[in-house]
């Protein structure tokens, strides 16, 4: 029967072969590994003393440490310390990773700090040791289990993103833990799996560290659905013992075709991973029967020439199946995997996958960004420099750190929703013009590829070509497209339509964020003008017209005082209530100036339809509404007579005419006007927390509110924020209701209409 290889793992009905150099020591199955077992791997390749006495230092180190201390499993600790060391040297990682393997957890559970670690073993490995430290860490927090689940996430892969070696010694970590999951509590187990499914083996694959990503896979569906796990195990197995005759003679008849040519190469066979089968049995709803490449031969060869050269011999002697065969040699994979594949008929009728590559990329392949980057004896290694070497070879490693350098500004939650979308879902992929390859989600668009190309590129796109065909923007894109972006420099941008096109978070990020400052620009001249309004009303209702006013005001003393740089910032001050047009006066010691002759404004054949008051037996005056408290039907109101500005209505209650005497008359409220509603000045007083704009504005929408004008202000000191609204009502019984409404949201605890 063909065994099925598992790294130093025994799975239920699969045939297990471990490593035959090592010592190994069976437990409940599993392999155990000494230290010298780990010794011998990195021997291989570190031969400098002071580097291999500096990893048997951090061995030492943590056996007194660790010294006394058992797993759940019932192994010594220091078990779990050699096996995630002895993953990252198979992995050939360098002598600072393995001791920092070595030391992940020890400032966690022992007396150890970091400044010890930076003291014995340099500045480094206490860098990795700290990041790794400071993710476990955030175990200890109290979080509700969805927060600490998308907060731990974004921890590690925020250390991920500084140092790619933290996310090996964790995915070791992790590999290691789930080997010996079987040791826990049942709810434990399905956590971790869950876990590892959703975060630990999407980024090994995006890692392109097959062999750690597809024994996460099949351990955490053993956990998670063992019925399905074991039922694909029997079949498998079944089939292997089926076809091991015809796969033999497969082998060797492709053999002698090759040696004829005298092309160097070795052949042998690999079976597909049980998640793998899962997938497209479970997932994508097809039988067992109708998965060809199961099983398949890998014949590996010299160079990219002799690849070509094997699968033409290959296409030339066995019929190829169409629609099977995939060049990733030409186009590879985001996480760097190379190889030919086609799926061909053999003499008896059975159908076998092969896959052709060079030593080389048999090497990525398995192992991915840790063969790339694996350890070299003599080079200068530079954590920054390997940082920037992966983001040009690995095309998705940039949109990663841009999720990362923007997620300040979300929560962990949509910062995992981002990763996910952008990077972990990431399976079509195009082409710009010059042949560089994009990866981008199902359901991604040229506005998606506009935006991973650069910010300003999608910002100013006007239109899009896919295979020299011009499209509208909004277009899906399929894999091996080839796409343009046309832009102009007078192109006016994004719009919210956008929102709507585009798959990736990263690109709606991007629009957001111009929208945001376009709608900023736009909020700050209304914010202008209406405060440069209010001022102005004020010094007329005292007898000084607009240019007395900006003389008296725009002055270093009022600016000054104020804290402010400009008079546009002194009007949207006073459109936010801070300071209001009574402090300036007050603090100029402005008093009415009585010099013009107090009249009421009267135009003749003055027509005022919708002018929703009126005078008792007056006709032709000129009312207005007062900016200052904005009267709406329902409340008591009072007319005021200005200078030569007619009348203007306020609430009843208004400060700006409570203690005025002589000016005010009565005015009422005309009936059947028409006019359906009317602007109100309102402050809603909340706890700070997220998306509560959007409630707000939720609320207003869901109960058909319009609202004009929102403006948010967090007060640091007691964590809460004041959201100032302009809203339209028909009268005050619906002011109240929106009121009641409010108040009802969370965290919200007071709303209260606006005084200017």
């Amino acid at each position: 029967m063909e065994e099925i290889k598992r790294d130093g793992v025994q799975q239920e009905a699969l045939t297990i072969v471990p490593n035959k150099e090592t010592t190994v020591l069976q437990n409940g199955g599993y392999v155990m590994h000494t230290i010298e077992d780990v010794q011998e791997i990195y021997f291989a390749y570190i031969h400098d003393t002071k580097d291999r006495d500096l990893i048997m230092k951090a061995y030492e180190f943590v056996k007194q440490k660790h010294a006394g201390i058992f797993r759940k499993s019932g192994e010594p600790y220091l078990q779990h310390l050699i096996e995630v060391a002895y993953i990252c040297a198979s992995l050939q990682s360098g002598p600072v990773t393995l001791c920092a393997a070595l030391l992940h957890d020890v400032v966690e559970d022992t007396d150890t700090t970091i400044d010890d670690i930076k003291r014995l073993f340099g500045d480094d490995c206490a860098r990795i040791v700290d990041a790794l430290t400071k993710i476990q860490r955030l175990k200890l927090s109290k979080r509700t289990e969805e927060e600490f689940a998308a907060e731990d996430h974004r921890k590690i892969f925020l250390g991920m993103a500084k140092d790619v070696r933290v996310i090996i010694i964790k995915l070791a970590d992790r590999l290691h833990n789930m080997r010996t999951v079987k040791a826990l509590k049942p709810e434990r187990q399905h956590a971790l799996a869950k876990e590892t499914l959703e975060v630990f083996a999407p980024i090994a694959h995006r890692l392109g560290i097959y062999k750690v990503e597809s024994e996460l896979e099949d351990l955490s569906l053993e956990i998670e659905k063992p019925e399905e796990f074991h039922h694909i195990v029997e079949q498998l197995n079944e089939k292997i013992a089926n076809r091991t005759k015809a796969l033999n003679n497969l082998k060797k008849k492709i053999a002698d075709i090759i040696i004829e040519q005298n092309i160097k190469f070795e052949i042998e066979s690999r079976i597909k991973s049980v998640y793998s089968i899962y997938k497209k049995m479970f997932i994508k709803g097809h039988a067992f029967d109708e998965i060809y490449d199961f099983l398949a031969l890998r014949i590996i060869t010299e160079t990219e020439l002799n690849c070509y050269e094997i699968l033409g011999l290959i296409h030339a002697h066995f019929k190829p199946i169409p629609g099977r065969f995939k060049d990733y040699i030409a186009m590879p994979k985001p996480n760097m995997y190379q190889s030919l594949h086609t799926s061909i008929i053999a003499g008896d009728g059975n159908i076998f996958e092969v896959q052709i590559r060079t030593k080389e990329m048999d090497e990525i392949a398995e192992t991915g960004v840790a063969a790339h980057w694996r350890y070299k004896e003599g080079s200068h290694y530079s954590p920054k420099q390997e940082q920037h070497e992966i983001e040009e070879k690995l095309h998705w490693f940039r949109d990663f750190l841009d999720i990362n350098n923007s997620s300040r500004d979300k929560s962990a939650s949509e910062y995992m929703e981002s990763l996910s979308k952008d990077i972990f879902e990431a399976n079509v992929y195009v082409f710009t013009p010059k042949g560089k390859v994009i990866d981008l989600p199902n359901g991604s668009t040229p506005l998606d590829f506009a935006y991973k190309i650069h910010t300003k590129v999608g910002d100013t796109a006007v239109g899009a070509m896919v295979n020299n065909t011009l499209v509208p923007l909004n277009t899906i894109l399929k894999t091996g497209d080839i796409v343009e972006i046309k832009t102009s420099k007078t192109a006016p941008g994004p719009n919210e339509n956008w929102l709507n096109i585009v798959k990736t978070s990263s690109a709606k990020g991007h629009i957001k964020r111009f929208l945001q400052k376009k709608n900023s620009d736009l909020v700050k001249e209304e914010k202008i003008n209406r405060g440069k309004t209010i001022l102005n009303d004020f010094f007329k209702d005292r007898g000084y017209d607009e240019n007395q006013m900006l003389s008296l005001i725009n002055t270093d003393k009022v600016l000054k005082n104020y804290q402010l740089s400009t008079l546009d910032d002194l009007f949207i001050a006073v459109a936010a209530h801070n300071p209001t047009p009574a402090q300036i006066c007050d603090f100029l010691k402005i008093k009415r100036n009585d010099t013009n002759e107090l009249k009421i404004f009267k135009k003749e054949n003055f027509e005022d339809d919708n002018c929703p008051v009126t005078i008792d037996n007056q006709t032709g005056f000129k009312i207005t509404l007062g900016n200052c408290c904005t009267p709406i039907p329902g409340d008591n109101i009072i007319g005021y007579v200005t200078k030569g500005n007619g009348v203007t209505v306020h609430r009843i209650n208004c400060p700006n005419v409570a203690n005025v005497k002589g000016r005010l008359i009565d005015v009422h409220r005309k009936t059947n006007l028409g006019i359906k509603s009317y602007p109100v000045d309102i402050v809603i007083e909340s706890r700070d927390r997220n998306n509560l704009l959007a409630d707000i504005l939720n609320a207003f929408n869901t109960n058909k509110v319009k609202c004009t004008e929102i403006n948010a202000k967090i007060h640091q000191e007691n964590m809460t924020t004041s959201v100032y609204c302009q809203i339209y009502v028909s009268d005050a019984n619906v002011l109240q209701h929106v009121f009641d409404i409010l108040k009802g949201m969370k965290d919200i605890y007071e709303v209260k209409r606006v005084i200017h």
